[in-house]
């Protein structure tokens, strides 16, 4: 059975972030807002967890997780290197609605689906989910709700779509932007949009010094 927690009232938010991190620690799944849309949420490094999480949206491994962390320095246990550039988005952007795929660490023992090496990273622009992140570590987050039907921008419509998949519930109200990040790839020495979002492209390619003609041309190239 699952436990709503409202996180806009003091005592329910304690409750809720307790709860949300025991859970989270013995494998379960947790539903928290973010700046963006809310997100269904596992242990990044629980691998069984991470199989529910993707058990419960209906997706399947050549989706891979995303991954939530609480603060810019997090990044650098998690990937190889990190180049000029990123580190231009992460100052600019960070935390906020930009998520950043990047060539992963290759001694990280996590299982996010068929990376092929990458892991998709951003830092959240909510009290809440930060919070959480800082507590339990990077967690493994996709959009909460079920794959296909619409991204849940409030914890009534997660709650809907997923029921008893997730063992906690944090209410932090409607999203803010109610739109999904925008996503860059980092992976190559061209950088490529590969989803538009919450931050405009024009600001990226303005932190890149590119224009947006040669970002977007690059992921329709892809």
């Amino acid at each position: 059975m699952s436990t709503v927690y409202d996180c806009q009232q003091a005592d329910s938010r304690v409750a809720g972030l307790t709860a949300a991190r025991g859970a989270l620690k013995s494998g379960r799944l947790v539903v928290m807002p973010t700046d963006t849309l809310y997100g269904l949420a596992a242990d990044a490094f629980d691998s069984s967890a991470v199989t529910d999480l993707l058990r419960a949206k209906g997706r399947g491994r050549d989706m891979p997780v995303p991954v939530l962390v609480g603060s810019w320095t997090t990044i650098d246990g998690l990937v190889g290197s990190v180049r000029p550039r990123t580190r231009d988005l992460i100052r600019a952007f960070w935390p906020g609605a930009l998520s950043l795929v990047v060539r992963q660490a290759p001694s990280l023992a996590w299982d996010l689906g068929d990376a092929q090496g990458t892991v998709m990273l951003r830092m959240p622009l909510h009290p809440v989910a930060l919070e959480l992140l800082r507590e339990v570590g990077p967690l493994a987050v996709s959009s909460a709700n079920i794959s296909g039907q619409s991204p849940a921008t409030t914890v009534t419509e997660a709650r809907d779509q997923l029921g008893g998949s997730a063992a906690v519930y944090l209410d932090g109200g409607p999203a803010e932007h109610a739109q999904a990040s925008t996503i860059v790839d980092l992976t190559s020495e061209q950088p490529k949009i590969l989803r538009a979002g919450a931050v405009s492209v024009d600001a990226v390619a303005e932190v890149l010094g590119m224009s947006v003609e040669s970002l977007t041309q690059a992921s329709a190239a892809r």
